[in-house]
């Protein structure tokens, strides 16, 4: 698989910020399929950085409506990265 097409974006939020300053923890949104070796090689080739731990969650998708319409969303894999001690994601840290 394409690097690109592994790590879809970043999940910027309090929380997440909080792990990143203090964790040195990163949390990206990836491919439903992408596996945890995946995420790390492709974390390695884009931002040129090594995962130490790779947590995986799947996240179900929750009923929307919009009127008398109703339906879901879709499920999405959100990952939690772990760098080494002293690394961190320039992109990200450049968006204080």
């Amino acid at each position: 698989m394409n690097p690109y097409s592994i790590i879809k974006k970043p999940i910027i939020t309090e929380r997440t910020t909080i792990l990143k300053e203090t964790e040195n923890k990163y949390v990206f949104m990836v491919d439903l399929k992408a596996t945890k070796t995946q995420i790390k090689n492709a974390l390695k080739e884009l931002f040129n950085v090594k995962a130490e731990k790779v947590h995986t969650m799947i996240v179900t998708g929750k009923i929307r409506r919009v009127g008398k319409y109703s339906g879901y969303k879709q499920d999405w894999k959100k990952a939690i990265v772990k760098l080494a001690s002293g690394q961190e994601i320039k992109i990200l840290a450049e968006n204080k």
